[in-house]
């Protein structure tokens, strides 16, 4: 077998390999003699048909078969050994490659179209300087996490006047024109009616104040104005029945839901935490401790956000080989067509641009994966998941046990070995590079964000 590979513009790679007869040829043949002792043809006994039958029949197929082994496997061992940064899949050139004819013996001539990576040195060093926001756990902070815990530990109760976010529940009937029930119109027993949530202001006005007991007329259609499905399920009927609906309704109210948060005492301490908080202030202070790593973490996103933003100009312009990329990505989005290339290929490029960069800066910073790191990468993720839910007091055996499953998932190891990288990678860099340091609270952080 003969490799070539030649690169004049150091992106757009031409890889040529020859495949002989002698390379192929006796596992060809061990394969067609596998394939003989187990075929049955009628007038042979089994594993007595003629060699030349064999050939006849399967010889091409397993000739094919093996040669495309053979490709994969030499042209990925070059790319290897000689240290190629190809990027995406080998092509066939769409010029030189000729026909092939597999009925003989060859040789077989195959050119690839390879994507070769720019050349270019991306590193950093104590002279290079990057903003680090560090987000202060002030009291708002905590005020709005115990606020959040009190809400989930919360319930509802019956009120007997409307206020803020309740719930009101009643009987509707639809009216004519003169006020009065219309015989035969919608009627509803049990709807409910969030007050706070009706987008029409005059009509919302009308529930200000409304007791148990009280008949409000109001009107569904301009309560929700261009959103049928609500009224549809406010009415109970199908969305068809209110599409030229225009009368006003009576509510009845029947039942008033408040909800009201729990009470902030050692009842929500224990559900919160578990057994030992002392009192409010041990409260507030474990909340605090809790919500620290998440900000270090947020922190850690941005401060890699900017060093990608620093990269790419320090690095400056790298030429891709675009027209090659393209077909690539063709290739890979087929169902797509190449309208969706040309409008995604861009910010595809971009990404690629970050991802070797990147790949440079974690070699130099000698950050690397260990299988405990995605362990623990996983259980902080699901640690959170329960988080948002109040659960902050998860044994460890639980997380344990959802992180070995998630890492059965081949999607999810993916997902954990990328944030184990960045989450190694910005501590390493922290370490490198001259960090100016900004305290904000969480609201300026996140306008931070969003402005980004």
């Amino acid at each position: 077998m003969n490799i070539s590979f030649e690169c004049a513009d150091k992106v757009n790679g031409l890889m040529t390999i020859v495949v002989e007869k002698a390379d192929y040829e006796e596992k060809v043949e061990k394969t067609l003699k596998d394939y003989r002792k187990k075929a049955q043809m009628p007038g042979f006994r089994p594993g007595m048909v003629p060699m030349g039958l064999i050939k006849k029949q399967y010889g091409t197929a397993v000739k094919v078969d093996e040669v495309n082994r053979l490709l994969g496997e030499k042209l990925y061992e070059y790319v290897r050994e000689n240290k190629i940064q190809m990027l995406g899949e080998p092509l066939p050139n769409e010029e030189k490659q000729q026909p092939q004819d597999f009925q003989q013996d060859g040789p077989f001539t195959f050119v690839f179209d390879i994507a070769v990576a720019p050349e270019f040195k991306a590193e950093l060093t104590d002279k290079d300087s990057i903003d680090y926001y560090n987000i202060k756990v002030d009291d708002k902070l905590i005020d709005d996490q115990v606020q959040m815990y009190a809400s989930q530990a919360g319930e509802f109760v019956e009120a007997q006047e409307w206020s803020g976010n309740d719930t009101l529940k009643g009987d509707l009937r639809q009216l004519d024109e003169n006020g009065n029930t219309l015989e035969g119109g919608i009627e509803t027993e049990g709807g409910m009616v969030m007050p706070s949530y009706i987008k029409g202001e005059d009509e919302k006005k009308k529930f200000d104040g409304a007791k148990l007991g009280d008949i409000i007329t109001f009107n569904p259609k301009k309560a929700y104005p261009d959103n049928d499905a609500e009224v549809a399920a406010l009415l109970k009927v199908d969305k068809e029945k209110v599409k030229d609906l225009t009368a006003d309704f009576s509510f009845q109210i029947t039942e008033i839901r408040h909800f009201q948060p729990a009470a902030v005492d050692a009842k929500l301490f224990e559900r919160v935490f578990g057994e030992g908080v002392k009192d409010e202030a041990d409260f507030r202070q474990r909340i605090s401790d809790a919500i620290k790593p998440q900000l270090q973490a947020n922190g850690d996103y941005k401060f890699m956000l900017d060093v990608r933003k620093y990269m790419e100009q320090k690095v400056g312009e790298l030429t891709f080989p675009e027209a090659l990329l393209k077909r690539i990505m063709l290739n890979s989005n087929k169902d797509k067509g190449a309208d969706f290339v040309e409008k995604n290929f861009k910010a595809s490029v971009d990404e690629l641009k970050w991802h070797l960069i990147k790949e440079q800066l974690v070699v130099a910073s000698g950050v690397k994966v260990e299988d405990d790191d995605l362990k623990q990468v996983a259980k902080a993720a699901i640690r959170q998941q329960f988080a948002q839910y109040g659960m902050t007091n998860v044994p460890e055996d639980v997380l344990e046990n959802y992180a070995n499953e998630q890492l059965k998932k081949r999607e999810q190891v993916d997902q954990f070995v990328d944030r184990a990288i960045d989450a190694k990678l910005a501590e390493a860099l922290k370490g490198t590079v001259k960090l100016n340091m900004k305290e904000v609270t969480l609201d300026e952080f996140n306008k931070l964000m969003q402005e980004a």
